[in-house]
């Protein structure tokens, strides 16, 4: 297998990365670029190879409207045989009730190559609870389509917690939401109460479900959430949580909030790739929102002789 360095960023100033390998062999990447202004796909034979892809702007945001400002943490999925890129935007860059006015969005594809041929926008994607929300991911699991993401519970203390539905479409929810998970421990709450960025991995019997928690800056870190493969995954009860961090930041080696990540497999067809963003230093500016410095890193995910991921620290393969 192609090695990646895991000391350096795989690709610099890409946010929110999610790497998918198809079926075709193929890589495919995409993320938040820092202009929040579009969604960009690139493609390669492998991982190492996305770094000098040919990169392919596949939908602008419009000038005005409900999702004609900040293009969010888009994720591209092969789902009934077509490509979706799910997304959130928000109509304007104000804030209301102290947060953005986020809501999800999916664009479809059919054609055998998502880097060419025509988008089609398919709309929001309606949770039935109309609050800020984002970072919506979708697996399938025993035949059955899930989606899978961050909202906002007015209810509830913090910016937004994790949902998961089926699903009836690619573009439209089978069932009611349920939460799986709010911020509620010390390293959930720094900065921001946050759970988001989820991210789902099928191994050894069980179905895990990262996330990543608390500010954007060097307090960001990913936590973990795990059923197994057998229960209903629509039942809370049926998911344990983790209550310490399973990846943060490494100061030692100068590897700042890690988080937001996704995972791919490697060009073995077995060693599964963790997918994540991170910064290199700490002196930020303003709004760590604002600031383009959070890389794509890319390592090895290993296992413990009871078959839990191992993150490990970011910066050590």
């Amino acid at each position: 297998m192609e090695t990646v360095n895991v000391l350096k960023p795989l690709i610099e100033q890409r946010a929110d990365p999610h790497i998918y390998r198809h079926t075709d062999g193929y890589y495919y990447f995409t993320a938040s670029v820092p202009q929040y202004d579009r969604i960009e796909l690139r493609r390669a034979s492998t991982v190492a190879g996305l770094v000098d892809a040919e990169k392919v702007d596949v939908w602008h945001k419009p000038e005005t409207g409900p999702y004609s400002e900040l293009l969010w943490a888009p994720e591209l999925h092969f789902n009934d045989g077509a490509w979706y890129v799910y997304f959130a935007a928000a109509p304007s860059r104000e804030i209301k009730y102290q947060l953005f006015q986020h809501r999800m969005y999916a664009i479809r594809n059919t054609s055998a190559n998502p880097l060419q041929g025509q988008w089609e926008f398919m709309g929001q994607i309606d949770t039935g609870i109309d609050t800020f929300c984002l970072d919506a991911t979708t697996f399938s699991h025993k035949g059955q389509l899930y989606y899978l993401w961050a909202q906002k519970d007015v209810a509830i203390e913090g910016n937004s917690n994790l949902y998961i539905a089926p699903m009836k479409t690619p573009w439209q929810l089978g069932g009611a939401p349920v939460m799986l998970s709010k911020p509620e421990f010390d390293w959930e709450i720094r900065g921001f109460w946050v759970n988001e960025g989820p991210s789902v991995l099928k191994r050894h019997g069980k179905i895990f479900i990262s996330y990543s928690a608390s500010a954007t800056d060097e307090n960001y870190a990913m936590g973990l959430l795990w059923a197994d493969e057998n229960a209903d995954l629509l039942d809370p009860a049926a998911w344990t949580k983790s209550a310490q961090p399973v990846l943060q930041t490494c100061c030692e080696h100068g590897v700042y909030g890690p988080g937001h990540n996704s995972f791919t497999v490697g060009e073995d067809g077995e060693t599964v790739l963790l997918v994540y963003h991170a910064r290199t230093y700490t002196e930020i500016i303003g709004d760590p929102l604002w600031n383009p410095d959070r890389h794509t890193y890319v390592k090895p995910l290993k296992w413990d002789a009871q078959g839990m991921p191992v993150f490990g620290l970011p910066s050590i393969a």
